[in-house]
């Protein structure tokens, strides 16, 4: 069974990886990754060594399309929309695994342009879903990306190796692009909290576009104090910093759930930096950004309404880490599914058993 995993963007490799680790311990190393040209065409090739993986490059989706109906894989992994589908579909099946479980509304449009199968974290937003796309399928198989961590296979990161004191608490802060608290945060925050670690694991687009160059800046100064350590692009996975933190700070993130999945407290910031339109008369652009669940999910985290409460709410939920943990956990099986680090399992399995 020959699988082709889509990397159009770095960030969607850790829902990746699990798939093809699992696949390797049952059929070998029968899987290509399609790499997209960018800036960063380094980092992805020192990656591609570190995970010694079969792979191809290609400038834009139509180099890719021409790759996959020529190469005629029998299953090929998309992250999102794909524009060539029809024709994937004459040669090759089509997965649809997401790389994240936010509260973004993107998450069930991507199911616009229907792939073969799509792999879906839960009963809930399976059944969502198939309301929604009652031709297509869907199946139910947990969040794959975090089998690592519930099978013990990441270890985290080495603190003192990257600067930090492994006696202190860690923070982890983890903020989206957009909207994002990025902005809103104290140019000097880190000093504030020099009694802990401090990880900042920002998307990938905040490291990697011009537009969020002012982002970048401030990431960057942050960087220097002493109790900091930023992400690096070829730091493209959030599950190591997950499991070496005690504590995220995030906002609207995919971030915030994943980390509430392992039943650890989460800080979610209300303040955001909006563009001008999205704002007053034009907040329904906001809300539309938003799943229709997104004022049910809050009740996942404690919330931070402004950045000046940030701290007080940071000290009660470290000395209070069981607080909110039945709610977590509930919500856990709702936007995660099971649990139990056999979803790239079930994944592969699946595939076994449609290989026809």
């Amino acid at each position: 069974m020959q699988l082709i995993f889509d990397v159009l963007h770095l960030y969607y490799l850790p829902q990746y990886l699990p798939v093809y680790n699992e696949l390797l311990k049952e059929h070998g190393n029968e899987a290509i990754f399609v790499f997209y040209h960018g800036r960063h065409d380094e980092v992805i090739n020192k990656l591609i060594q570190q995970q010694n993986l079969n792979y191809k490059w290609v400038d834009n989706e139509q180099q890719a399309r021409d790759f996959y109906t020529k190469t005629a894989a029998d299953w090929i992994f998309f992250a999102n929309a794909f524009s060539y589908l029809k024709e994937i579909h004459q040669v090759s099946k089509s997965v649809q695994l997401g790389h994240g479980i936010g509260p973004k509304a993107s998450y069930y449009l991507k199911s616009n342009a229907p792939t073969t199968v799509r792999f879906v974290e839960g009963q809930y937003r399976t059944q969502r879903l198939q309301q929604m796309y009652p031709n297509d399928t869907f199946v139910d198989v947990g969040f794959c990306k975090l089998d690592p961590i519930i099978n013990g296979t990441c270890q985290g990161l080495q603190l003192e190796k990257i600067g930090l004191n492994s006696k202190k608490k860690t923070l982890l802060y983890a903020p989206t692009f957009y909207p994002s608290s990025i902005e809103c945060f104290a140019k000097d925050w880190p000093a504030e909290y020099s009694d802990y670690n401090i990880l900042i694991k920002p998307h990938y687009f905040s490291l990697s576009k011009d537009k969020y160059e002012k982002q970048r800046k401030l990431l960057t100064h942050w960087a220097t104090f002493d109790n900091v350590y930023l992400a690096k692009i070829e730091d493209h996975s959030l599950v190591p910093f997950m499991t070496s933190a005690d504590l995220l700070i995030s906002d609207a993130s995919s971030a915030l759930f994943e980390f509430a999945a392992l039943n650890k407290p989460v800080v979610w910031c209300d303040f955001l930096k909006l563009r001008w339109g999205y704002r007053g008369v034009f907040s329904y652009r906001f809300k539309q950004r938003m799943d229709q669940d997104f004022g049910e999910y809050a009740e996942i985290a404690v919330h931070a309404k402004r950045y000046t409460e940030l701290k007080t709410v940071i000290i009660e939920q470290l000395d209070n880490p069981q607080l909110l943990q039945t709610t977590r956990l509930a919500y856990a099986n709702k936007l995660a599914g099971i649990l139990d680090g056999n979803a790239s399992k079930r994944i592969i399995d699946y595939l076994q058993k449609n290989n026809v």
